[in-house]
């Protein structure tokens, strides 16, 4: 368990650039949490398309340190890291001024570009959201700022430019899904030429974990960090939230059920996925970071029963589990992990006896995905032997819990603290004592609880897991490959 931050030692500052806000979680050596701060974003959406204004990024940073920082003597911080939203970009000018509004990570306009990348040959399948299809739109939208010295920035950059009051290179986690070949460690150029992607918009990048400099003058000024504090290059916050969770060491894994499923794991050695859903993150160590996002998760639940208790469902529904209803839990077309199908939607097979049974089959379809998701990751060839761990907004839920663990067969544990600015906040403190990130990770996790399986649920959950496999063969959605083993484990 994590243990309140002294009156006296070393502080780390972990930074999560989101989509609704900016947050600072101040962090001690024991994983005590001293302070923490927050500032609204506010988003433009029109259609497929989602902007922020990026100056607004820097400004909830500021305000959000600020806050955390309040009542803390600023020269405890050791060190400080950013993580953000991943495919999130901006184009700069030299001075590292925003030439173009923010393209968040869920901003699809660049979908005819991303069916260009993908026909020449990228290093991993890019999705219309992707930075480096966005990139590629943007370029052709305004070809006067490649001619003016426009670069590209992730948004984590954008906010480490500010901190050190330089450029910053970007971190290869934020960088992949700008076309940043992470095996090879170097930007794919024969690529980039062919889309017109002029080499000198490009960042230098490095591995997170690296030092990018110090805060310089202004920024502590406005944030209240010391000036000279360490600033570390960060990760995505689907990474981050791993990192928060402990897990990272090989075989282990995180899983996040919140509003979708995400899954993100540890390996030796490079998990290559021929469907492309799974993709592989640097690690700080060199290390992998297999992962995948579903497009299920928990937000079917409010989508299907909107203004009700939740929770007070979830607790009727426990009468009703295992349940013989079949439900492939969806909001909107299209799955994309742990298969691939945009024609896949959700479905009812069975009459549920009322609400609660309905509640009970979307609770236990969501099970059997997240299941099939480590049918995937093991057909693959992926540990999955390690310590898994559950994070993400079910985690508040008890019987949850319970049956996932029931139909994973595994003992689960639900850790303490799972916030991304936490884990910045174990990377900077790891990077800035030259320690293994897994180790410090370790000391500074904590966990709430472990779910041990019900052995007498095994039949029951096993036989209904296997006639949803059979659906979702029947349907043309699943390979039979995966069907197979599915069935086999």
């Amino acid at each position: 368990m994590a243990h309140a931050a002294g009156d006296d030692g070393p502080l780390w500052v972990g930074l999560d650039v989101g989509t609704q806000s900016a947050r600072a979680l101040v962090v001690g050596e024991g994983g005590g949490v001293a302070a923490s701060g927050s500032q609204p974003l506010e988003s433009h959406r029109d259609g497929a398309r989602h902007e922020q204004d990026p100056e607004r990024w820097w400004q909830a940073v500021a305000g959000a340190c600020r806050a955390a920082l309040r009542d803390l003597a600023p020269e405890r911080v050791q060190g400080v890291a950013a993580c953000a939203t991943s495919g999130t970009i901006v184009l700069v000018d030299r001075h590292g001024a925003a030439l173009t509004p923010g393209y968040m990570y869920d901003d699809g306009r660049a979908a005819d570009e991303a069916r260009t990348i993908n026909a020449i040959g990228a290093p991993i399948p890019v999705g219309a959201t992707w930075g480096l299809p966005k990139l590629v739109w943007a370029l052709r939208a305004r070809p006067e700022h490649a001619a003016a010295g426009a670069r590209l920035a992730h948004q984590s950059d954008y906010v480490g430019r500010r901190l050190t009051g330089h450029d910053v290179p970007a971190d290869c986690s934020h960088a992949l899904k700008s076309g940043y070949d992470v095996v090879a460690e170097t930007w794919p150029q024969a690529l980039l030429e062919q889309l017109g992607v002029p080499s000198g918009v490009l960042p230098d990048v490095v591995r997170s974990g690296t030092p990018l400099g110090v805060v310089c003058a202004e920024a502590s000024l406005t944030t209240g960090l010391a000036a000279g504090t360490p600033v570390i290059a960060g990760m995505t916050d689907g990474c981050a939230g791993q990192f928060a969770a402990g897990a990272l060491r090989a075989g282990q894994w995180n899983s996040v059920l919140g509003t979708t499923l995400v899954l993100k794991g540890v390996s030796r050695e490079l998990i290559s996925d021929p469907g492309g859903v799974l993709y592989c993150h640097r690690a700080p160590d060199g290390g992998w970071l297999p992962g995948g996002a579903s497009s299920s998760g928990a937000g079917v639940l409010s989508h299907t029963f909107g203004g009700r208790d939740l929770d007070d469902l979830g607790r009727r529904a426990h009468a009703h589990l295992p349940t013989g209803v079949l439900a492939y839990p969806l909001t909107s077309r299209g799955e994309r992990f742990p298969f691939c199908a945009p024609q896949a939607e959700a479905f009812l097979l069975g009459e549920p006896a009322g609400e609660d049974e309905h509640f009970a089959a979307l609770l236990q379809g969501l099970a059997f995905v997240e299941r099939l998701c480590f049918d995937y990751v093991d057909l693959l060839g992926a540990a999955t032997d390690g310590e898994l761990s559950f994070t993400g907004g079910a985690t508040r839920s008890r019987v949850w819990c319970q049956l996932r663990a029931d139909v994973l067969g595994r003992p689960v544990a639900v850790v303490e603290q799972a916030e991304s600015a936490f884990g910045m906040a174990v990377l900077a403190a790891a990077s800035t004592a030259g320690r293994c990130v897994a180790d410090v990770a370790a000391e500074m996790a904590g966990v709430r609880d472990v779910v041990a399986p019900r052995p007498q649920h095994a039949h029951r959950l096993g036989a209904t897991y296997t006639r949803f496999v059979d659906e979702l063969e029947r349907r043309g959605w699943l390979e039979p490959a995966l069907a197979a083993h599915a069935r086999s484990r």
